[in-house]
Order: structure tokens, then C-alpha cells, then sequence
């Protein structure tokens, strides 16, 4: 079909009548020109990938985020400032500077001004402390050496004190019974002989712990406020006054259950106050000083080196309930020193009583609750 009046040739368009045509070009042989068709051969198998246009458009796109990227994380076009760099600040070793302080026991407890229960004069305080002016510590005794088989076994005996009003009596190997009438006043019931030995049981000596124990079993017919203490003390204490308010001497006291350190005043909160019907022990445990162990907190002054660690412990029908270590109780400001209980000095046992108590005290290893 014609679409105008002139012919192919015509067209100045064509190559044909077009003088800028090269005509040193190759003609195309009409003989050797195959026909084109426009179906695709059945055997035709198309290459792989995708079309060069859809290819030439992936790597436009890649291109573009790569230059995306760069702008976005290239800093170099950023000038440092002038001068010269700042210098390094030095590293702060924190585990340095803030030490683990969960090898340290825990800080002293503060002391009571006066006792929830029972409390003395002012003036016999100041008579116990004139005494312990007079009488300076005793030293060290050398023990024969049956004596202290019979500590050993318990054999113990013991020395009624001056203004105890009640009985005292032995009833068998050990054992002492005791009753004291109301209105007894403060009294301190002592240990014929040392529990305690420094020549013979010190482990500066022996090279061996020692663990110095006894019970006292408090009578259920007694008063609810039970009025009796535990402790232990130097040589010579006041025997008109409750163990642990003087010098060398430290007791638990079983109306207000606090400890009592050469402390007259109130003593600390330690345990609940004790009650008629159980059977109460007292131990004390002495070690040769491990010098590697974690630091402490510092204790009271003393004016012997502190060669010994001695823990104090409590037992309530033949359980431990707790106990502490004499050195790490001191308080710079309250307490005073704790000289004659370092294990330097011979150590009596020592049972306070007031008002009135029945009681037990059992020296002899075979009848105890509890076995340290």
C-alpha cells in the first residue's frame, strides 16, 4: 500500500540519492542475502542471565548506592582541627581504685548505753573498776600435769563467791548445781583452776587450735527473765560483778541477750534473751594467725601483737547461733581495749548470777549438747 506519490527512490531520505553516502562502501550481494524470519528456530536455547538492559540497569543501581555509602561513611573530606592533637587521658582502673570489699567482715555493731533489762549503780561500777586498778592480771601459771588431765575430762571445780546467797554443790564428775534466792545480788561464780592454760594449750606452743567449752542448763522452774550469764575472764576478776563489765573478761547475759566486751554500760545486741528450760553453751576457739588472710577491719588497741585469732561462739540446745571474732569487734570510739582475752593469759571460766536462778554447770564433756 502507498502511503504518498513518491517512491522509495525518491525519498531524499534514501541512501540511494543521498551525495553523503560512501559510496566506497561494500554493496550488499542480493544473492547471498538470506531471507529473515520471524520465528525463532525449535532448537533456540536463549543464554542465561538476564537481558544486557536489565544487567546495564543492575549495575547503575549498584553503582549508585556505592556512591550513597561513600558519601555517607567518608569523612575524609573533614579537616582535623589545628594544633597538635590533645594528649591521652590515663586509663582509670576502677578495680583499683574501689577495692572487693566482700573478703571484709562487716563493720563493728555499736554498743548500748545502758541494758533493755537489768542495770547496776553508777557506783558499783566505779567500785569494780577501783578493784581492777588494785589488782593487776596475774601471770601465767604452770599447771601440774594431772591437773590438767582432769581440765581434760572435765573434772572441773568451782569457787562460790563472797555474797552469793543460795547453794552451790557438786552432784557429780563436772557437773555443779545451783539455786540462788531472790535478791542475790550480782555475783560472779568462778572456775577453781584455768580452762585455759597459756604454757600448756596455747597454740604458739602446741602448734594445735584450742577450743575451751562448757554448758549450763537452766532449770525450767525458773523466772522468765532468766538472770545468768556466760563468760569467760583473766585472772583476778571482781567477783561481785557480772562477768564481761571489766578488764580480760567477756559473758553473754541471758536477761537482755547481749555480749558484754570489758564493756559496763550496755554491751551489744547479739542474741535473744535466753529462756528457762534450755541448755546454753559458751566456747571460745584459739588459732595461730594466718598471715595471708583478707584484711580486717582494725580492732581495739591492744599492747600485745596479735598473734592468735580467737573466735568467741554461743550454743543454744546443742546448736551453734552464732559467735565473733575478737578482733574484729573494736570500735575506735566506744569500745575498750580487750587485753587478757588474746590468748596471752590464763582463762577462767566465770557464770554470773542475780535475783533468782536455777541452774546446771557442766564441765564434763560426755554430758554436753553440743560437740565443738
Amino acid at each position: 500500500m502507498c502511503f504518498g506519490s513518491k517512491l522509495k527512490g525518491d525519498d531524499p531520505s534514501s541512501r540511494l540519492n543521498n551525495n553523503d553516502y560512501d559510496h566506497s562502501t561494500r554493496p550488499v550481494d542480493s544473492k547471498n542475502t538470506r531471507p529473515t524470519s520471524s520465528k525463532m528456530p525449535a532448537n533456540y536455547i536463549p543464554p542465561s542471565g538476564p537481558p544486557p538492559s536489565q544487567q546495564y540497569q543492575q549495575q547503575q543501581q549498584q553503582q549508585q548506592q556505592q556512591q550513597q555509602q561513600q558519601q555517607q561513611y567518608d569523612y575524609s573530606y573533614i579537616k582535623p582541627p589545628e594544633g597538635p592533637p590533645p594528649e591521652q587521658k590515663p586509663y582509670h582502673d576502677w578495680e583499683t581504685a574501689v577495692p572487693d570489699t566482700s573478703l571484709l567482715p562487716p563493720p563493728p555493731s555499736m554498743g548500748n548505753q545502758r541494758s533493755s533489762a537489768n542495770n547496776a549503780t553508777l557506783q558499783e561500777s566505779e567500785q569494780g573498776e577501783a578493784w581492777c586498778s588494785q589488782n593487776p592480771f596475774t601471770p601465767p601459771m604452770t599447771l601440774p600435769y594431772e591437773l590438767l588431765l582432769a581440765i581434760d575430762r572435765g573434772d572441773v571445780g568451782v569457787v562460790q563467791p563472797r555474797g552469793y546467797k543460795g547453794s552451790l554443790s557438786r552432784t557429780r564428775q563436772g557437773v555443779w548445781a545451783g539455786l540462788t534466792r531472790a535478791g542475790s545480788p550480782d555475783t560472779s561464780i568462778s572456775s577453781a583452776n584455768p580452762v585455759y592454760s597459756v604454757n600448756a594449750h596455747s597454740p604458739m606452743t602446741t602448734g594445735r587450735p584450742k577450743t575451751i567449752y562448757y554448758e549450763v542448763r537452766i532449770a525450767r522452774g525458773s523466772r522468765s527473765e532468766v538472770t545468768l550469764a556466760l563468760g569467760y575472764g583473766a585472772p583476778p576478776y571482781p567477783t561481785f560483778r557480772l562477768p564481761g563489765w571489766h578488764r580480760g573478761c567477756l559473758a553473754v547475759h541471758g536477761d537482755d541477750g547481749s555480749k558484754y566486751i570489758n564493756d559496763r554500760w550496755g554491751g551489744k545486741d547479739f542474741t535473744s534473751p535466753l529462756k528457762p528450760g534450755e541448755t546454753v553453751g559458751l566456747g571460745m576457739t584459739f588459732t595461730a594467725r594466718n598471715p595471708n588472710a583478707p584484711p580486717s577491719y582494725g580492732g581495739p588497741q591492744t599492747t600485745q601483737q596479735t598473734l592468735l585469732d580467737v573466735e568467741i561462739f554461743l550454743t543454744r540446745d546443742g546448736r551453734k547461733v552464732g559467735g565473733w571474732n575478737l578482733h574484729e569487734e573494736g570500735d575506735a570510739q566506744e569500745d575498750l581495749p580487750v587485753d587478757g582475752l588474746e590468748g596471752f593469759n590464763d582463762l577462767y571460766a566465770l557464770i554470773g548470777t542475780f535475783e533468782n536462778v536455777e541452774f546446771e554447770i557442766v564441765f564434763n564433756p560426755g554430758e554436753w549438747m553440743y560437740r565443738p
